[in-house]
């Protein structure tokens, strides 16, 4: 398999888009650390659905927006599993507010988990990947870092904070053979989203799916399979990129 032995780590992996990135590895072989703060039951169906497949599975709790939580979740995978090969930056956060009711408790608590983390799992992430001969990190972006997306100002600076620190990431890491990467899904059709559409009254993915030129919504599988092509060798000279995953809905919005 793909992965075989592989030991990935994805942050905010109990459910969407973090759960199908986590079970992808584990499907190609890899044992997976999963992250969660707040939601234990969902981080344990991962990992047991993981452990189902044969692979090992390890439930960490850890606020990655705190130094402390960094420690706490690269200290237990460490401890468990010696190294890393592939860390996944997924969690994320946000306060979704117009830009003249944002608050700085919500630009912190945005910033820290959506960007600052990523800076700070990559220093933690490196010396257990040198360990193995290098690795790959791969970020969850999304349009809104170059996109102006409703309420979603300290999410799009976060999004784009989180593009800069891939490039800078990937030259610098760059000699150690680590690889890294960003993905930047479109609409993807997840709980959270149908559980929008019921708060706004409104079907916001049949509105979607007719005007994305593939017909329908991106999946969390569609992203997960991205994310493990760019940690695949087939991807070696991929770096530093954000990779677009979005069945072509942002090159209409123009028109």
């Amino acid at each position: 398999m793909a992965f075989d032995n592989k030991i990935v780590l994805v942050t905010g992996s109990g459910r969407g888009i973090g759960k199908a990135i986590a079970l992808r590895f584990a499907r190609e072989g890899a044992d997976v650390i999963v992250n969660f703060f707040r939601n234990r039951a969902p981080a344990e169906e991962t990992a047991q659905s993981i452990r189902a497949m044969g692979r090992r599975a390890l439930v960490v709790k850890a606020d990655i927006g705190e130094e402390e939580g960094i420690e706490t979740l690269f200290s237990e995978t460490e401890s468990e599993f010696g190294g890393l090969d592939i860390l996944i930056n997924n969690a994320a956060s946000g306060y979704n507010r117009p830009v003249m009711l944002q608050k700085i408790k919500g630009w912190d608590w945005t910033m820290n988990i959506n960007a600052r983390a990523a800076l700070f799992c990559a220093q933690r992430a490196a010396p257990l990947m040198q360990q193995r001969g290098g690795g790959h990190i791969v970020s969850i972006s999304s349009p809104g870092s170059s996109r102006v997306m409703p309420e979603y100002v300290v999410v799009g600076a976060s999004k784009a904070a989180l593009e800069a620190l891939t490039r800078y990431l990937a030259v610098e890491l760059a000699k150690y053979n680590i690889a890294v990467n960003a993905i930047s899904p479109g609409l993807v059709e997840t709980e959270a989203l149908k559980h929008f559409s019921v708060a706004r009254n409104r079907d916001v993915i049949a509105e979607s799916r007719a005007v994305i030129p593939a017909g329908r919504l991106v999946t969390p599988d569609d992203v997960a399979q991205v994310a493990a092509f760019l940690c695949s060798p087939a991807a070696s000279m991929i770096r530093g990129q954000t990779i677009v995953v979005d069945g072509g809905h942002t090159l209409t919005l123009d028109r």
